[in-house]
């Protein structure tokens, strides 16, 4: 696991302790700050969705599956790649805690929809769902087989990044970053037409009724404090900063491009909600003058 006094001298002994990240000066800070932020922008998302289809009832309407769908597969793909290509422990954390979320999602989305179609079997509906959901969620926390595959591997060197021996600082890609790097790029696909079938469907309904903003403003604030995070990590010695961000692109492209098209989704809510208003203005006024 590293040693502290050898690894990261000038560190801070505290978010040694906690996070497993050497902080050595300003830049490392903030990215440790950066990302616990994004961890709290991240984790608070999805609340708003859930209370809104609470309220509404109406999840299976106004959410297009294949964005949850995709949102899954992207996040699990983001989760493996992180592993496997040994990211930063910040990414580790989230990227398996980005799943957990989406399961539950899709499991609202499911019960919604069938509630919708067959109300009087509710009471069963509910049964299966929770049971579907715990199950499922707890089979995705990361067990001790987990830790397996990379024991073998120095996880902290004095500028912890991606990992590895200081010595593929500039070299080539090792085969697990390999594998990683490549599945983190499937990731980064995913994320990026996951928000595609959402546009459209807000498109086709000309609405976003039933969908929550704040789900969307909390992402845009968590990719771009979780892009940030990354970018400021100070390279490790002997890596410089054009290799570094070349081992996080895929990562990078997943949490900036996906930021640019949830704030296309929050254009729309601006969008639908000015037409609402505009049908919504009566053609005579109080006055018996016709409204312009």
């Amino acid at each position: 696991m590293g040693n502290f006094t050898t690894d990261c001298p000038n560190g801070s002994l505290f978010v040694w302790n906690i996070l497993k990240e050497c902080t050595e000066d300003g830049r490392d800070l903030a990215s440790v700050v950066l990302g616990l932020f994004s961890v709290l922008c991240f984790m608070m998302a999805a609340f708003p969705q859930c209370y809104s289809s609470y309220l509404k009832g109406n999840m299976d309407q106004a959410v297009s599956i294949w964005f949850l769908v995709g949102w899954l597969a992207g996040d699990s793909c983001n989760a493996i790649g992180a592993f496997l290509a040994q990211q930063l422990p910040i990414q580790i954390y989230t990227a398996v805690y980005y799943v957990v979320v989406d399961v539950i999602m899709i499991s609202l989305y499911i019960y919604y929809a069938i509630k919708n179609r067959s109300r009087s079997d509710g009471t069963v509906i509910n049964a299966i769902v929770v049971f579907v959901m715990f199950g499922a969620t707890v089979s995705l926390f990361p067990g001790n087989h987990l830790g397996s595959p990379v024991q073998d591997v120095p996880k902290f060197t004095r500028r912890s990044l991606l990992a590895f021996p200081h010595y593929f600082a500039n070299q080539e890609f090792t085969t697990q970053e390999i594998i990683g790097f490549t599945v983190g790029s499937f990731s980064s696909v995913f994320y990026l037409t996951s928000r595609l079938p959402q546009l459209c469907r807000n498109w086709k309904r000309k609405s976003t009724e039933g969908i929550s903003p704040f789900l969307f403003t909390l992402m845009i604030v968590g990719n771009l404090t979780y892009g940030l995070s990354v970018l400021l990590k100070e390279p490790r010695q002997g890596q410089s900063e054009g290799n570094y961000v070349v081992h996080h692109l895929p990562w990078l492209i997943g949490s900036l491009g996906t930021m640019g098209l949830d704030v296309a989704i929050l254009f729309q809510f601006f969008i639908y909600q000015e037409q609402k208003s505009d049908e919504s203005r009566p053609l005579i006024n109080s006055s018996g003058h016709r409204a312009l």
